[in-house]
């Protein structure tokens, strides 16, 4: 498939008040019995340690407008105030804030919970015209104190009277990261795929992709659960990491553009499992990060692929994420500001492929294949037993990368899985890929969007596992695992094996 054709129809459409996991029941009972490494600060390990809830999932959506709502902040920090605007056919709710994690394998805690709260029809969402874009301007229903709320990815559970339920998630993000591990949560991709309302990013009302939204808005509940893009690709990573105890930090990618020194000193930077829509100062910020010594680490596919700007909404800014794709001549910055024309990080104007920061280069959709190991002693395999050759069924897809010599590419840049593939009738592979920058940072990218998913293979949280089974799972979670202390120790080229570079050996056999 090329890259032209995945935009095509049928593409993806509060008052105040385990690493083992994807192993099977077994290795969740090892993984609870078992002392976990943690140089995690005090305050953090307490946290982890602290009784979880296995009652913060959704028991029964029900039709959309039972209840549905969104917050009027992305994120906030600790003991600040968000607005919760909600719309119910009931005649009350209740909210509950649940904070995702470890937690003796619940993995969430309910950190707060409100009285009954009245509830209202709110009025019909409205469309601009000239971007096709849906926004609601619901009334604020109740104002949020996150006061004594730890730093987390937080669910946020609208109960309704009539017995339906929906998501509002909500990162309460770290004011600091130096030493930590930073999971930088993806924010403005949750919102392109968002069709709340009929539009995306991706299909108008009709379902055509030349009817489109050329800008959404955050001003919008999501559609599905309410949390769909984080559940599936964001959920399980948290949980592992909390797991583990290494010191962490919470922040969105909106807040990376927002703030160029949030990176300062970081550890690692986690991008999950599926963060395509970057605005060109996340990626300076984030490549600044990582010359200055900060690993980073790509859980997914399809990571800094689609260049967007943030622009303000009716109410705050930064609640509009626009991007004109393929219609890139009608972008009021084309082409006096090539650089910020909202159309892919390759693309002309001011083409910049992603794969000079990631290492790999996305390539297609869709696909399912087994992920082959290519080096099987890396240090990422420790402990996994893995052989040359050896395969996981299903752990690549929906999406792939792969490493192209022939655009912006590391030179020292090692391969680690090569995957066999064949999308849309045409052969390829899929990479996993490791680096190093002279200032020591390390950086891996997994060259696939099932990476996150497979932690919970095998699980009833699994959700949609794609026939992926408890081995992959473990797998998986072991070589998660092995990256994630490295990179939380500091520059990885320091203190692992430097990278072996095999790209075009790789792809001259």
């Amino acid at each position: 498939m090329t890259v032209g054709e995945q935009d095509g129809p049928g593409r993806r459409q509060v008052l105040k008040a385990c690493a083992g996991i994807g192993a099977g029941a077994a290795a969740l009972a090892a993984c609870e019995r078992a002392p976990a490494r943690d140089t995690g600060p005090p305050r953090a390990e307490a946290e982890r340690d602290r009784p979880g809830t296995r009652d913060w999932r959704l028991r029964s959506q029900g039709p959309p407008d039972a209840v549905a709502g969104y917050t009027d902040r992305v994120s906030v920090t600790p003991g600040e105030e968000v607005g919760l605007h909600v719309s119910t056919t009931a005649p009350a709710f209740r909210v509950s804030a649940f904070r995702v994690g470890w937690y003796g394998g619940t993995q969430a805690r309910r950190v707060w919970s409100s009285p009954r709260i009245p509830g209202r029809v709110q009025p019909a969402a409205r469309l601009l015209p000239d971007t096709r874009t849906m926004l609601t301007d619901w009334q604020r229903t109740m104002s949020v104190d996150t006061t004594g709320w730890p730093e987390g990815a937080y669910l946020l559970r609208l109960d309704a009277d009539n017995g339906h339920q929906r998501y509002v998630p909500l990162i309460v993000r770290s004011t600091r990261t130096a030493g930590r591990t930073v999971l930088m949560h993806a924010p403005a991709t949750w919102q392109a795929y968002n069709r709340w309302g009929g539009y995306s990013l991706y299909a108008g009302e009709s379902g055509a992709y030349a009817d489109r939204s050329l800008a959404v808005s955050f001003d919008r509940p999501y559609d599905d659960s309410g949390a769909e893009k984080f559940l599936v690709y964001e959920r399980a990573a948290v949980v592992l990491a909390e797991r583990l105890g290494i010191p962490l930090a919470y922040t969105t990618g909106t807040d990376v553009d927002r703030d160029p020194t949030i990176l300062t000193g970081a550890s690692a930077i986690i991008c999950l499992g599926h963060d395509e829509y970057w605005t060109p100062r996340q990626r300076e910020h984030v490549t600044r990060a990582r010359d200055a010594g900060t690993n980073i680490a790509v859980l997914g596919a399809n990571t800094c692929f689609r260049r967007v700007r943030l622009e303000p909404g009716d109410t705050a800014a930064d609640r509009t994420v626009v991007c004109y794709k393929t219609a890139y001549r009608t972008d009021p910055s084309y082409p006096a500001h090539p650089a910020m024309v909202t159309t892919d990080f390759r693309q002309a104007p001011g083409a910049d492929p992603e794969s000079s920061l990631t290492g790999v280069l996305y390539e297609g959709y869709p696909v399912d294949a087994p992920y082959v190991v290519h080096a099987a002693d890396h240090w990422l395999h420790e402990g996994t037993g893995v052989r040359q050759g050896e395969g996981f069924d299903h752990l690549v897809g929906v999406e792939y990368d792969r490493v192209t010599p022939s655009e912006p590419t590391p030179a020292a840049l090692e391969i680690t899985a090569h995957s066999p593939l064949v999308c849309t009738g045409r052969r390829s592979h899929s990479d996993s890929a490791y680096y190093t920058v002279p200032g020591g940072a390390g950086v891996f990218a997994t060259g696939t969007m099932r990476w996150v998913e497979a932690l919970m293979a095998g699980t009833p949280d699994a959700g949609r596992d794609h026939g992926m089974d408890a081995r992959t799972a473990a797998f998986v979670t072991r070589t998660t695992e092995n990256l994630l202390h490295a990179f939380a120790a500091g520059p990885a080229a320091r203190h692992r094996p430097a990278p072996r570079p095999n790209a075009h050996q790789v792809y001259t056999i």
